[in-house]
Formats: C-alpha cells, structure tokens, sequence
C-alpha cells in the first residue's frame, strides 16, 4: 500500500479484509495520479464547494464520515444485531470512497479549488464509482459511493449507504443551512 495514501487515510487500517483494503487504497492512488490536486491540497483545501468562505478541509470532513460511519454501524450492531446487519468492511470502504471522485471533478485556480469542466460534466458520485470499477472495489461499495449523495436519492440504498449518505449529510448541512440563533 502507498505510503501517501496510508498517510491520508489511516482508516484503511480499520479494514479487515485484505482484498478490499488494497482495492480501496489503490482507487485512492489512481485519483490522485489523474488529479491536479495533491495528499498537501486535501488537507488545505474546503470540502464543499458549496459554502463560501469555508475553512473545514476535505480531509477533516472525509475522515469525519468515516469514524461517524463506522460509530453507527456499530451501534446499529450492538443494538439491533442481526434484525439490522451491517457490514462494516463494506461500510467503511463506502465511507472512504464517497468523495473520491472530487480529486477528478476539483481543479486549482489561482491557488483555490474550483469544479472543472470534467465535475460539471461527471459528478464526483460517477467519478468515483468509475475509479472504483477499475480498481476491481465489489458493487456494494460502488453502491455506496453512487448512493451516498443527492443522485443517489431515488435509489433503494443499504443499510450500510444509509448509515455513509447520513454521516456525509449531518456533516455538510449545518455548514450550508443551520438555523443560528
């Protein structure tokens, strides 16, 4: 496994399956490959293009999903068992996968990053379930990544893109709309 890319996610760790883990790290090194962006721009770059003015990185916001997604899946397995299961390799690949295809829809103009014509074009859930074919990731990981974002609303999600489209969401809202008082 690349050492950049175990730097960014130390999460690949929590992984049990070996195949899966190398498989979802390796998707990581092809977007950054095809990227203009690099492991330095995703720590200093904003999650969201979508709120102006916002200093919370694409890392701190991804690697957020991750650890409220797997919280969730275990609580959902310490409290309703096998009436809910959850398949946490799955989950957290899904949970790690989500946003990367925004290393394909993101480029830096003059020092911020903006969509390119590609993300205009490909949102980052296409994206990422392309990178992710190739690097050979399991359809219900794809499924996820797909899922995960508002394209994925008219789909019948698992339990495990519920629980990787909530975390992602209750991050990003109270960021776009929160009622402040």
């Amino acid at each position: 496994m690349n050492q950049a890319i175990l730097d960014l996610w130390p999460e690949l760790n929590w992984i049990k399956d070996e195949d899966l883990r190398e498989k979802t790290a390796k998707t990581w090194e092809i977007a950054l490959e095809r990227s203009v962006l690099t492991p330095d721009d995703l720590n200093t770059i904003p999650f969201t293009l979508l709120v102006p003015d916002l200093n919370v990185t694409f890392m701190a916001h991804k690697r957020a999903v991750v650890h409220i997604a797997k919280d969730a899946g275990l609580k959902c397995q310490e409290f309703f068992g096998e009436d809910l299961p959850v398949n946490m390799d799955v989950l957290l690949s899904g949970a790690i996968l989500a946003d990367v295809g925004k290393l394909l829809e993101y480029v830096m103009q003059d020092g911020k990053a903006i969509q390119g014509s590609y993300g205009k074009y490909l949102r980052h859930p296409f994206s990422g379930v392309s990178l992710a074919e190739e690097c050979g990731v399991p359809p219900e990981v794809c499924h996820i990544i797909a899922g995960h974002a508002k394209e994925g609303d008219l789909v019948k999600r698992t339990t495990e893109a519920y629980l990787v489209h909530h975390a992602d969401f209750m991050t990003f809202l109270p960021f776009k709309s929160r009622l402040k008082i």
